[in-house]
């Protein structure tokens, strides 16, 4: 049962990792948007990610199945203790989506705006609010004995939380700006690279404050080297991430950014293990991996069909890539 129960834990951040990597330069994306002067640029921006980003969050709605099927506690404390938050995000990814399926319909400026604003907004809100999410989980919720969250929506704005939704709207702006340095062409793609260069800063400014004020919620599980490990690996590869971007090599840049979003994503996750929801006022109404997973038999069931499944997400993914994988070229208006 333990090996299982551990087994699901990792698949259910595997599944959030290739989201935060994959929907990432999506989000990013949208931030860089309304950055774009011309009318042909914003249409290039959406270009560049419209055969993707739905498959891209596939991922996220993943993950969530996996955390329904796997860990029902945790799926009902994160999604009722953080309704109002999660309503947000739902808001934002679906003005995202109708905006790129919009945008184009109408040849009106104010229309065209309109849904430039909307695709951005869209993209920049969940950034935010991703971050605050994991930020509330390293610090703890308040809970009561049956695992409610009790503490309101204004308690999930504290500072570590909103620094921590600093640090992954800078981390995705940067994501975005390689990926879209990667993927067009011309004048466009090396604004883009200094718009990353830009980010990167930024982004190193979010995080190591983050850092130094998260460091005792980073080493409050029983797995602190190896938290500060990946805590340290994901600073250097971003050094490596910034090197290979000003040698103008955004391919490089963008695995090395993705390999940056994986490693302080696993940082999180080794922080947390064993607890999934830590309880602030009473530790051991925590919900843990081994108090809140589901029975012995659904976690095999459901892991013969993840054996089955993620192979076949993975080679999507894959295929869609390189069918697309041409660069997007940017029209003058």
């Amino acid at each position: 049962m333990e090996t299982l129960q551990i087994i699901w834990f990792f698949l259910v951040g595997i599944l959030v990792i290739g989201y935060a990597i994959l929907d990432g330069f999506d989000l990013g994306v949208g931030f860089w948007h309304l950055f774009a002067k011309k009318k042909g640029e914003r249409t290039a921006f959406i270009h560049s990610i419209e055969p993707f980003w739905d498959g891209n969050e596939v991922w996220l709605l993943t993950a969530g199945g996996a955390l329904f099927a796997a860990f029902p506690p945790v799926y009902a404390t994160v999604f009722s203790g953080l309704y109002l938050a999660m309503m947000l995000v739902l808001l934002g990814l679906i003005f995202r989506a109708v905006a790129i399926e919009f945008r184009d319909k109408v040849e009106d400026p104010r229309w065209v705006k309109a849904w430039d604003f909307a695709f951005a907004f869209g993209s920049v809100l969940p950034t935010i609010l991703y971050g605050v999410a994991i930020g509330n989980l390293l610090k703890g919720l308040e809970l009561n004995p049956i695992g409610d969250y009790t503490g309101g929506f204004f308690a999930l704005l504290n500072p570590f939380a909103l620094f921590c939704g600093l640090v992954g709207l800078t981390m995705f702006a940067y994501h975005g700006a390689l990926y879209l340095s990667m993927k067009l062409e011309g004048e466009m793609a090396a604004t883009a690279g200094k718009w990353a260069g830009k980010a990167w800063y930024a982004f190193l400014f979010a995080l190591m404050p983050t850092l130094l004020y998260g460091v005792k919620f980073l080493m409050n599980g029983d797995y602190k080297a190896l938290s500060m490990t990946f805590v340290v690996l994901t600073l250097v590869v971003n050094v490596v991430s910034r090197a290979f971007n000003k040698k103008g090599n955004p391919l490089g840049a963008f695995l090395a950014s993705s390999v940056t979003i994986a490693c302080l994503m696993l940082a999180v996750a080794f922080a947390l293990f064993p607890n999934m929801v830590p309880c602030v006022n009473e530790p051991e109404w925590s919900l843990t991996v081994f108090n809140s997973s589901s029975s012995t038999r659904t976690l095999a069931w459901m892991l013969g069909i993840a054996l089955v499944g993620m192979p076949l997400v993975l080679g999507y993914t894959w295929f869609i890539h390189r069918v697309f994988k041409d660069k997007v070229q940017v029209k003058e208006d």
